[in-house]
Protein backbone atom coordinates (compact mmCIF):
# COMPACT_ATOMS: atom_id res chain seq x y z
CA UNK A 1 0.00 0.00 0.00
CA UNK A 2 1.68 3.43 -1.20
CA UNK A 3 2.25 6.04 1.33
CA UNK A 4 -0.27 8.94 0.36
CA UNK A 5 0.65 11.23 3.60
CA UNK A 6 3.70 11.29 5.73
CA UNK A 7 3.91 12.65 9.05
CA UNK A 8 6.79 12.86 11.34
CA UNK A 9 7.12 14.53 14.75
CA UNK A 10 4.51 17.29 13.75
CA UNK A 11 4.45 20.20 16.09
CA UNK A 12 2.76 23.42 15.17
CA UNK A 13 2.18 26.22 18.49
CA UNK A 14 0.31 29.82 18.33
CA UNK A 15 2.30 31.34 21.01
CA UNK A 16 2.09 29.48 24.35
CA UNK A 17 -1.03 27.60 23.04
CA UNK A 18 -0.59 24.18 21.62
CA UNK A 19 -1.76 23.73 18.15
CA UNK A 20 -0.45 20.26 18.09
CA UNK A 21 2.19 18.80 19.34
CA UNK A 22 4.41 15.69 17.93
CA UNK A 23 2.13 14.08 15.69
CA UNK A 24 3.12 10.97 13.63
CA UNK A 25 1.12 9.19 10.72
CA UNK A 26 0.53 7.90 7.64
CA UNK A 27 -2.05 7.65 5.33
CA UNK A 28 -2.03 5.85 2.97
CA UNK A 29 -3.13 4.81 -0.82
CA UNK A 30 -7.09 4.57 -1.08
CA UNK A 31 -8.22 4.65 2.60
CA UNK A 32 -11.37 6.80 3.57
CA UNK A 33 -10.00 8.12 7.34
CA UNK A 34 -12.49 10.15 9.40
CA UNK A 35 -10.08 12.93 11.73
CA UNK A 36 -12.58 13.32 14.57
CA UNK A 37 -12.33 15.14 18.13
CA UNK A 38 -14.26 17.66 19.90
CA UNK A 39 -13.95 21.94 18.95
CA UNK A 40 -9.87 23.06 19.57
CA UNK A 41 -8.17 19.67 19.50
CA UNK A 42 -6.26 20.05 16.23
CA UNK A 43 -7.91 18.68 13.51
CA UNK A 44 -7.92 22.06 11.19
CA UNK A 45 -4.20 22.97 12.25
CA UNK A 46 -3.01 19.74 10.79
CA UNK A 47 -4.95 19.63 7.86
CA UNK A 48 -3.79 23.41 7.10
CA UNK A 49 -0.12 21.87 8.36
CA UNK A 50 -1.04 18.99 5.23
CA UNK A 51 -1.44 21.78 2.89
CA UNK A 52 0.87 24.17 3.50
CA UNK A 53 -0.97 26.96 4.77
CA UNK A 54 0.53 26.69 7.96
CA UNK A 55 4.24 25.73 8.42
CA UNK A 56 5.72 23.71 11.41
CA UNK A 57 7.37 24.46 14.13
CA UNK A 58 8.97 21.25 14.46
CA UNK A 59 8.66 17.75 12.68
CA UNK A 60 7.64 17.48 8.87
CA UNK A 61 5.02 16.63 6.56
CA UNK A 62 4.89 15.29 2.57
CA UNK A 63 2.30 14.41 0.24
CA UNK A 64 3.54 11.67 -1.65
CA UNK A 65 6.74 12.73 -1.09
CA UNK A 66 6.96 16.28 -1.92
CA UNK A 67 6.62 18.80 0.27
CA UNK A 68 2.91 20.41 0.85
CA UNK A 69 3.77 23.67 -0.80
CA UNK A 70 4.76 21.40 -3.82
CA UNK A 71 1.87 19.23 -3.81
CA UNK A 72 -1.42 21.21 -4.63
CA UNK A 73 -1.92 19.39 -7.88
CA UNK A 74 -2.09 16.27 -5.84
CA UNK A 75 -4.71 17.38 -3.16
CA UNK A 76 -8.47 18.90 -3.32
CA UNK A 77 -9.51 20.45 -0.60
CA UNK A 78 -12.68 21.80 1.14
CA UNK A 79 -11.98 24.07 3.88
CA UNK A 80 -14.22 24.91 6.76
CA UNK A 81 -14.90 28.67 5.32
CA UNK A 82 -15.47 29.05 2.18
CA UNK A 83 -13.23 30.10 -0.57
CA UNK A 84 -15.47 31.76 -3.35
CA UNK A 85 -16.56 35.69 -3.38
CA UNK A 86 -20.29 35.83 -2.38
CA UNK A 87 -20.42 38.25 -6.46
CA UNK A 88 -19.81 34.61 -8.33
CA UNK A 89 -22.04 32.56 -10.04
CA UNK A 90 -21.18 28.89 -9.94
CA UNK A 91 -20.51 29.12 -13.81
CA UNK A 92 -17.77 31.93 -12.84
CA UNK A 93 -16.08 29.48 -9.91
CA UNK A 94 -16.49 26.38 -12.66
CA UNK A 95 -14.29 28.85 -15.35
CA UNK A 96 -12.03 29.72 -12.11
CA UNK A 97 -11.48 26.12 -11.24
CA UNK A 98 -10.91 25.50 -14.65
CA UNK A 99 -7.68 28.46 -15.17
CA UNK A 100 -6.27 26.71 -11.71
CA UNK A 101 -7.02 22.77 -12.32
CA UNK A 102 -5.79 21.02 -15.33
CA UNK A 103 -7.85 18.00 -13.73
CA UNK A 104 -10.74 20.24 -13.24
CA UNK A 105 -14.15 18.22 -14.85
CA UNK A 106 -16.75 20.53 -15.43
CA UNK A 107 -18.81 18.33 -16.89
CA UNK A 108 -18.70 16.20 -13.47
CA UNK A 109 -19.54 19.42 -11.70
CA UNK A 110 -22.36 20.22 -13.78
CA UNK A 111 -23.70 16.94 -13.20
CA UNK A 112 -23.19 17.16 -9.31
CA UNK A 113 -25.17 20.89 -9.19
CA UNK A 114 -28.06 19.01 -10.76
CA UNK A 115 -27.65 16.34 -7.87
CA UNK A 116 -27.72 19.50 -5.38
CA UNK A 117 -30.86 21.12 -7.04
CA UNK A 118 -28.73 24.16 -7.58
CA UNK A 119 -28.45 26.60 -10.69
CA UNK A 120 -25.15 27.53 -12.56
CA UNK A 121 -26.27 31.01 -13.01
CA UNK A 122 -27.26 31.70 -8.93
CA UNK A 123 -24.84 33.86 -7.17
CA UNK A 124 -23.26 32.74 -4.47
CA UNK A 125 -24.71 35.85 -2.11
CA UNK A 126 -28.67 34.76 -2.77
CA UNK A 127 -27.31 30.98 -1.73
CA UNK A 128 -28.08 29.36 1.96
CA UNK A 129 -25.67 28.52 4.24
CA UNK A 130 -26.31 24.83 3.40
CA UNK A 131 -26.37 25.60 -0.73
CA UNK A 132 -23.29 27.24 -0.34
CA UNK A 133 -21.58 24.11 1.42
CA UNK A 134 -23.07 22.04 -1.46
CA UNK A 135 -21.47 24.60 -4.19
CA UNK A 136 -18.05 24.08 -2.82
CA UNK A 137 -18.18 20.15 -2.28
CA UNK A 138 -19.50 20.31 -5.98
CA UNK A 139 -15.88 22.86 -7.35
CA UNK A 140 -13.82 20.16 -4.62
CA UNK A 141 -14.78 16.88 -5.62
CA UNK A 142 -14.84 18.11 -9.41
CA UNK A 143 -10.77 17.68 -9.71
CA UNK A 144 -9.45 13.93 -10.50
CA UNK A 145 -6.40 13.62 -7.79
CA UNK A 146 -5.03 11.47 -5.73
CA UNK A 147 -5.85 13.02 -2.38
CA UNK A 148 -9.00 15.02 -1.50
CA UNK A 149 -9.44 16.77 2.37
CA UNK A 150 -12.67 17.73 3.54
CA UNK A 151 -12.47 19.90 6.24
CA UNK A 152 -16.21 19.61 8.02
CA UNK A 153 -18.50 19.06 4.74
CA UNK A 154 -21.81 19.46 6.40
CA UNK A 155 -21.73 21.65 9.31
CA UNK A 156 -24.69 23.94 7.45
CA UNK A 157 -26.26 20.88 5.86
CA UNK A 158 -29.98 20.17 7.52
CA UNK A 159 -30.01 15.80 8.45
CA UNK A 160 -32.33 15.17 5.93
CA UNK A 161 -30.27 16.19 3.23
CA UNK A 162 -27.01 14.79 4.85
CA UNK A 163 -27.36 11.43 2.69
CA UNK A 164 -27.32 12.78 -0.36
CA UNK A 165 -23.62 14.60 0.67
CA UNK A 166 -22.39 11.52 1.45
CA UNK A 167 -23.61 9.74 -1.31
CA UNK A 168 -22.41 12.36 -3.31
CA UNK A 169 -19.31 12.30 -2.17
CA UNK A 170 -18.52 8.51 -2.33
CA UNK A 171 -19.41 8.73 -5.94
CA UNK A 172 -17.32 11.66 -7.07
CA UNK A 173 -14.21 11.00 -5.50
CA UNK A 174 -11.73 9.60 -7.60
CA UNK A 175 -11.57 5.66 -7.56
CA UNK A 176 -8.87 4.30 -5.38
CA UNK A 177 -8.03 8.12 -4.34
CA UNK A 178 -7.26 8.43 -0.39
CA UNK A 179 -10.35 10.74 1.61
CA UNK A 180 -9.26 12.80 4.53
CA UNK A 181 -12.62 13.51 6.56
CA UNK A 182 -13.00 15.75 9.30
CA UNK A 183 -16.25 15.79 11.10
CA UNK A 184 -18.04 16.54 13.91
CA UNK A 185 -20.94 14.44 12.57
CA UNK A 186 -20.06 10.89 13.52
CA UNK A 187 -22.89 8.75 13.28
CA UNK A 188 -23.79 10.14 10.26
CA UNK A 189 -20.41 9.92 8.36
CA UNK A 190 -18.81 6.84 10.14
CA UNK A 191 -20.15 4.14 7.33
CA UNK A 192 -17.57 5.53 5.21
CA UNK A 193 -14.57 5.65 7.23
CA UNK A 194 -11.86 2.47 7.04
CA UNK A 195 -9.98 3.73 9.56
CA UNK A 196 -10.75 6.68 12.37
CA UNK A 197 -7.92 9.20 14.24
CA UNK A 198 -9.60 10.47 17.80
CA UNK A 199 -7.51 14.28 18.34
CA UNK A 200 -7.42 15.94 21.71
CA UNK A 201 -5.60 18.66 22.69
CA UNK A 202 -3.28 18.93 19.87
CA UNK A 203 -2.79 14.61 20.57
CA UNK A 204 -3.47 11.64 18.66
CA UNK A 205 -5.44 9.51 21.06
CA UNK A 206 -6.54 6.72 19.09
CA UNK A 207 -5.82 5.48 15.86
CA UNK A 208 -7.26 2.55 14.68
CA UNK A 209 -9.36 0.70 11.52
CA UNK A 210 -13.18 0.46 12.17
CA UNK A 211 -13.23 -2.57 11.62
CA UNK A 212 -10.99 -3.35 14.16
CA UNK A 213 -12.90 -1.06 17.00
CA UNK A 214 -16.03 -2.38 16.55
CA UNK A 215 -14.64 -5.92 16.56
CA UNK A 216 -12.44 -5.65 19.40
CA UNK A 217 -14.67 -2.75 21.75
CA UNK A 218 -18.36 -4.07 20.05
CA UNK A 219 -19.48 -0.53 19.49
CA UNK A 220 -19.46 1.74 16.54
CA UNK A 221 -17.15 4.77 15.88
CA UNK A 222 -20.00 7.26 17.53
CA UNK A 223 -20.55 5.07 20.81
CA UNK A 224 -16.85 5.01 21.44
CA UNK A 225 -16.17 8.42 20.89
CA UNK A 226 -19.15 8.42 23.18
CA UNK A 227 -17.04 6.27 25.64
CA UNK A 228 -13.77 8.47 25.09
CA UNK A 229 -15.22 11.95 25.13
CA UNK A 230 -17.79 12.94 28.05
CA UNK A 231 -19.95 15.90 27.20
CA UNK A 232 -19.90 19.04 28.79
CA UNK A 233 -21.34 22.22 29.59
CA UNK A 234 -21.80 23.89 25.92
CA UNK A 235 -21.83 20.38 23.68
CA UNK A 236 -18.01 20.16 23.85
CA UNK A 237 -16.19 17.41 25.08
CA UNK A 238 -13.51 16.17 27.23
CA UNK A 239 -10.67 12.78 27.12
CA UNK A 240 -11.77 10.27 29.90
CA UNK A 241 -8.02 9.61 30.86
Amino acid sequence: MNNMVDIIGLTRRYGSRRGIENVSLSIYEGEIVGLLGPNGCGKTTLIKLIMGLLQPDEGSVSVMGLKPTEAHHLVSYLPEQTYLSDWMTMEEAFSVFEDFYRDFDKSKAMRMLEEFALHPEQPLKTMSRGMKEKANLTLVMSRYVPVYILDEPMSGIDPAARQTILDSILRNHNPGSTLILSTHLIGDVEMLFDRVIFMDEGYIRLDRSVEDLRANEGKSVDEYFRELYAPVRGGDYYYVR
